[in-house]
């Protein structure tokens, strides 16, 4: 299993509001390939599930030592596989276990093509 714990978001994705981060529409992108093709996938953002990220040893420790600043959080099977950015495709590929990843779909800043 892969758990993203995302830094305080306006909305589940943070693919919201008036200025959109390319880099999480093409990270949600990504998240809807891999869980299209199998991968177990749960997200937690922490403006809307602190609870999560309080009760979790791994992000605890992680949070209390750097900060929210270290967010995003990447767990894979409970352990620490990455922070501080999000993976790219072939990353969370590899971490599910998915064989030959296709490249993510080229975007426009503000299309909804993603």
């Amino acid at each position: 299993m892969i758990e993203i714990f995302d830094p305080a978001l306006c909305c589940s994705t943070g693919v919201c509001g008036v200025d959109v981060d390319q880099a999480l529409v093409g990270f949600a992108a990504d998240v809807a390939w891999a869980t299209a093709q199998g991968a177990v996938i749960q997200r937690f953002n922490l403006a809307q599930q602190p609870l999560a990220f309080a009760e979790n040893p791994v992000v605890r420790a992680l949070l209390e030592r750097s900060g929210p600043e270290a967010l995003p959080l990447v767990l894979v099977n409970g352990e620490e596989a990455m922070a501080g950015r999000y993976p790219e495709r072939k990353q969370l590929a590899r971490w599910a276990g998915i064989a030959d990843p296709v490249a993510a779909p080229a975007c426009c800043a503000g299309s909804r093509c993603c």
